[in-house]
């Protein structure tokens, strides 16, 4: 499956029958578990969520895969980090060895780490990093757009690329990741083009900014919108004049997931902010969306509540490159376990719960 435009894309994203079946069919097998309804809450409605999408009840998610897309932003030339771009480069190199943060985390959930050059400022390659580079980081969008049009849109197909690449390689969940520095200010500026927000509601201190550098964030995020006034009615507008790379990558994540049927775990605010665009783009995407956490940065809950989505972890992360994803995959992992080898009411000989109502 392969697309050339967006448009086709989202052509791809098709509601089936099928999927309403394959959701009672885990409520029923949920419901003969020998515990109290719906007691394992969000976890319970993941698993339906998933067997819909993939329009079967008997879930499998024992091969999964983390995209980190890596991107630079020209916006750090306004002071809005405390690092450079050397750092970006930095956490790729470690990631395409194994040894990045969410590499040892990744480890610990059984999910594989697939770093992503998609436009980061030094050049490749880079040793276990997949090149798909779409330029040499970002505009600085407090002059400019942050990118054309063109590779907006390039960018979403590259990252549905990805995700169907995986799916055919035999993954049965995504989860979703960036790098890249300066990419929360980005984040921020979708944030606020989609939810018409202001700056101040929506824009927090992102690796650890002190109070000065907090205002220069804030200016920028400000002044790119006022420059560039991006259009929240079309997302590839917003993303072509206030976005990253590997926001835009992480969009097209989530489409081909739901193209593809395959579940993809959001991880923390860059990775919702995306997700937003995504839903934007197709509403019909949304059902391929899984909630990780609830960032610890201001618009994290706004854009949860906007995607109509509740967390299954809420711990103030704000680390990154799909930490919080990788964290819920155990979740999962457990309750799957309950799911498919529990001991059901019939094998106990315990009556079954009934709904008693209100």
């Amino acid at each position: 499956m392969r697309f050339e435009t967006v448009q086709q894309l989202l052509a791809a994203i098709i509601p089936d029958p099928r999927e309403e079946e394959a959701r009672q069919a885990a409520h029923r097998q949920w419901a003969s578990i020998a515990k109290p309804l719906d007691s394992l809450g969000l976890l319970e409605t993941a698993v339906e969520d998933i067997a819909a999408l993939t329009l079967d009840h008997r879930v499998d998610l024992s091969r999964r895969s983390l995209l980190l897309l890596c991107a630079d932003n020209g916006v750090l030339a306004q002071g809005v980090a405390q690092s450079g771009h050397e750092v970006t480069a930095a956490v790729a190199r470690n990631a395409g060895a194994n040894r990045s943060s969410v590499c040892k985390m990744a480890a610990v959930a059984g999910c594989r780490v697939v770093p992503v050059d998609m436009g980061m400022k030094e050049p490749g390659p880079i040793p276990g990093v997949l090149d798909r580079r779409l330029g040499d980081g970002t505009g600085d969008i407090t002059q400019g757009p942050a990118m054309t049009r063109a590779q907006a849109e390039r960018a979403i197909l590259t990252g549905a690329e990805l995700a169907l690449e995986q799916k055919a390689a035999g993954v049965g969940l995504l989860a979703t990741g960036e790098m890249g520095i300066g990419n929360t200010t980005t984040s921020a500026a979708v944030a606020c083009a989609l939810l018409g927000g202001s700056p101040a509601e929506m824009t927090g201190r992102g690796a650890g900014l002190s109070d000065r550098g907090l205002e220069r964030k804030l200016r920028a995020v400000e002044t790119a919108l006022a420059h560039n006034r991006p259009d929240p009615a079309d997302p590839i507008d917003v993303l072509a004049k206030v976005g990253g790379f590997d926001i835009a990558g992480m969009c097209g994540i989530f489409l081909g997931g739901a193209a593809g049927r395959v579940p993809v775990l959001m991880d923390g605010f860059i990775s919702t902010a995306a997700a937003l665009c995504a839903l934007r783009l197709c509403p019909a995407a949304g059902k391929a969306m899984v909630a990780s956490h609830v960032s610890a940065e201001p618009a994290g809950r706004r854009l949860l509540d906007a995607l109509g989505k509740r967390p299954l972890i809420t711990a103030g992360m704000r680390l990154g490159e799909g930490t919080g994803a990788v964290a819920a995959i155990p979740l999962l992992d457990m309750a799957l376990a309950l799911y498919s080898e529990g001991t059901t009411f019939d094998s106990t000989g315990i009556e079954a719960y009934t709904p008693q109502g209100g």
